[in-house]
């Protein structure tokens, strides 16, 4: 089967025996894992979109709330790197549907609990489907990339994105007006993400010669940083995931109480809001990794998180309606980071391709998840509107980007190249 017969297919019908060129991008799995990322997602999505809920039904304070996505976002980052260490040597392609099996058992207990300890449980069970799902799902969109490694995360990423902006409309439309326990409706979800992934699944374990552990380097590409310049580096892109999360988590898990309580919008309004600022963060990951493939990740990361700064540093002095642009544009600039530093990472350590997506993975969720505590616990401390003037100085870290070493000469796209 060539590769044009698999890019006309729809996502569901996949062949288990294609075996295209692996210089060549698989659109078709490519379609099918970012589909199976929303869906993930959108579940995942659910647990702060109903945070008004839980915190009004059983009267939890913004620190307990950040310690439901500390359980969450630890579960995950603590497992996600283990995971990527594992499939590198032993790739294991059922178990993204093992993943998302997960991800539904947390959803069902979610939607039963009646205590703070069973949520805290229900939330550590979607963080070890997420764990097991985002490393190996990013290594399938590795697999099916091509030469095109930025489009292809980017495609995987925006999935996620649009699951994440999709989770609070449906809060408000379902969970809002009917409670906790309309939260069992959405294991329909989980499981036509289960079906998805198994048939994903077999096309993976058709084509495990598409992995490249170590490829070989051109003439024209710069020497490869010593092991020294590597751990540097690496500390750097920590520091930028920290700033792009920390700030992401101040909007995504607070946002919604600083319009509530700023400009006394109601819940449901609130939720439309955050809806704006998760579809602009979906937007603007699709566009970090093609032009990471043409101009460079260094520059993409550059403007991704400083040129997010003068926007951060305004947002906490602006009205209504302004507030709602500036986190659109916000949104839009800082999206485009992480596909740009996931693969400039594993273009910085070949052959590690698991290992890097569930460490960076890893990462965006445990430090998500430790930000989220502590500013859950300054809300409580100082209020909401002064955790949008503390966290307003985090893209300013983007400056450290000018430390990066250049890593990508044999990774570029060039537009003639892209045309093709």
């Amino acid at each position: 089967m060539n590769d044009t017969m698999i890019e006309d297919q729809p996502p569901h019908a996949i062949s288990p025996t294609a075996a295209p060129d692996p210089k060549e991008t698989v659109f078709a799995l490519l379609f099918a894992i970012s589909f199976s990322h929303m869906l993930n997602d959108t579940i995942q999505a659910l647990l702060p979109a109903i945070y008004p809920v839980l915190k009004e039904t059983y009267g939890l304070s913004f620190a307990q709330l950040g310690y439901i996505t500390l359980t969450f976002q630890v579960t995950a980052s603590l497992l996600q790197p283990l995971v990527g260490y594992i499939t590198d040597k032993r790739p294991l392609p059922y178990s993204l549907p093992v993943g998302m099996g997960l991800t539904l058992l947390g959803l069902l207990a979610l939607s039963n609990a009646h205590s703070y300890p069973a949520i805290l449980i229900a939330s550590g069970l979607v963080g070890s489907g997420s764990a097991i799902f985002h490393p190996e799902a990013s290594r399938i969109a590795h697999m099916a990339a091509g030469r095109r490694r930025g489009l292809a995360q980017s495609l995987f990423q925006v999935g996620g994105n649009a699951g994440s902006s999709i989770g609070p409309l449906l809060a408000a439309w379902f969970i809002v007006p009917h409670g906790q326990t309309a939260l069992s409706w959405f294991s329909i979800i989980a499981m036509l993400g289960v079906a998805v992934l198994w048939q994903i699944g077999l096309w993976q374990a058709r084509n495990l010669h598409r992995i490249q552990h170590k490829p070989a380097r051109s003439a024209t590409a710069p020497a490869r940083p010593t092991s020294g310049k590597i751990a540097f580096a690496m500390a750097i892109l920590v520091m930028l995931i920290f700033s792009k999360y920390v700030y992401l988590v101040s909007l995504s898990n607070y946002y919604t109480f600083y319009l509530i309580e700023r400009f006394h919008v109601s819940v449901q309004t609130s939720q439309y809001y955050l809806f704006l600022f998760l579809f602009a963060v979906a937007v603007g990951t699709i566009v970090g990794g093609p032009v990471g493939d043409r101009i460079g990740r260094k520059r993409v990361i550059w403007f991704s998180i400083l040129g997010a700064a003068p926007f951060s540093l305004w947002l906490p002095h602006a009205g209504l309606e302004l507030t709602a642009v500036l986190t659109v544009i916000i949104g839009l600039i800082l999206a485009s980071a992480f596909s740009a530093i996931l693969v400039y990472a594993q273009e910085l350590m070949p052959g590690k391709v698991g290992m890097i997506a569930g460490l960076f993975f890893g990462l965006a969720f445990g430090i998500a998840g430790i930000g989220a505590a502590v500013l859950g616990k300054l809300a409580d401390h100082h209020g909401i509107n002064f955790v949008f003037h503390f966290c307003a100085f985090l893209p300013l870290l983007g400056l450290l980007t000018m430390f990066l070493p250049d890593v990508e000469g044999e990774g570029r796209v060039t537009s003639a190249k892209a045309g093709k």
